[in-house]
């Protein structure tokens, strides 16, 4: 039967935006929402979450109590998520086998403290991300958007004799693959200025590793990571334990911006990174991040991979030093060139441009 719409908003929910059909897409208004903070879902736990699911499950506020210490470990060890859908689930859970001991004649208040929701929902299915106990050669940390939120990954490269060969392991999609290949071409590019020893490449194959192969992992923000392990691996320096970073490359070195940033430094935080690298063109999301976020850690914004390799490297930017950002063929050649003319490069184009015209 016929019914008027015309009046109608249809209001819809994704976790992802790619399933959705390009038309039907183009027809929607899009409102992106990032995930919630460790603290910003305890407040939520507070005011809302607790008291519907102690109502609904026929309890007293005298008989059960929601410890904030309680809340952060049903966070970190039971759900991975950006919403609240698997948390509200497992404080119901709770609720549920503290009313049954209630009708079962148990007496006085239930605190959940860590130690008694791993009583109620069993040992945690969560690992915690940590940091590595040391700093390593060839081991970056990077930064990855989820669906459930941010992660962290690591990015092993190893070199072996060989003949130059490119292997590629960790069931990666295109993207990352294409990453990894052109921060090998940076590297081989700029060999000498780097301190790469000659002829590396020739009698050296390379091996790029991202760990937990059973994780589908893709897009463009692990360019950095994995040129820093390279270079970390080719030069044997090692990469501070303490430093994240995402960005994708460009054949040049320029480090191009990213998506889910406050995801990922959430991520960070979690593992306890005091230290982040992010794209330049990413400074505007900080208005995204809370205010005590911004206290905690450290953002180092950068627009070229030789600004990342003098932040990550142990021992600081001596293994960027002499190397212009571009290339060896970029700006230096250039300045040379005006410098023999005795007029600055602009001039010399604007008079080229207009002999031109």
């Amino acid at each position: 039967m016929p019914y008027d719409l015309s009046n109608v908003m249809f209001i819809t929910t994704a976790n992802l935006m790619d399933p959705i059909h390009p038309a039907f897409r183009d027809r929607m208004e899009v409102i992106a929402l990032s995930g919630y903070t460790e603290e910003e879902k305890i407040e939520i736990c507070r005011r809302h979450l607790v008291p519907k699911q102690v109502a609904e499950n026929g309890l007293k506020k005298t008989q059960i109590e929601f410890i904030d210490d309680g809340l952060r470990r049903i966070i970190s060890g039971y759900t991975r998520e950006a919403g609240l859908r698997s948390l509200e689930r497992e404080i119901a859970s709770i609720c549920r086998k503290v009313a049954r001991g209630v009708a079962e004649g148990e007496k006085g208040r239930v605190r959940a403290t860590p130690a008694q929701v791993e009583k109620y929902l069993g040992a945690p299915h969560i690992l915690p991300e940590e940091l590595l106990k040391e700093d390593r050669i060839g081991v970056a940390t990077g930064l990855a958007w989820t669906p459930s939120g941010g992660d962290i990954l690591f990015v092993e490269a190893g070199t072996m004799p060989g003949r130059g060969g490119l292997t590629i392991t960790g069931y990666l999609g295109d993207v990352m693959k294409e990453s990894a290949q052109a921060a090998l071409s940076y590297a081989r590019a700029r060999a000498k200025s780097l301190g790469i020893p000659d002829k590396f490449f020739t009698t050296h194959d390379i091996h790029v590793h991202v760990p937990e192969g059973a994780i589908p992992k893709d897009g463009p923000s692990a360019g950095i990571t994995m040129a820093t392990a390279m270079i970390s691996a080719f030069l044997g320096r090692a990469i501070r334990r303490d430093v994240a970073m995402t960005g994708e490359i460009t054949l040049r070195g320029n480090v191009l911006p990213i998506g889910g940033m406050k995801e990922k430094v959430l991520a960070a935080r979690r593992a306890g990174i005091t230290t982040v690298i992010l794209p330049e063109l990413n400074r505007r999301n900080l208005e995204d991040l809370p205010p005590y976020i911004l206290k905690e850690m450290k953002f180092i914004f950068v627009q070229d991979v030789l600004e990342v390799f003098g932040v990550a490297l142990a021992g600081g930017p001596s293994a960027t030093k002499g190397l212009q950002p571009g290339g060896p063929a970029g700006r230096g050649r250039a300045s040379a060139r005006s410098r023999k003319l005795g007029r600055r490069p602009r001039a010399a184009i604007q008079a080229f441009g207009s002999n031109r015209g």
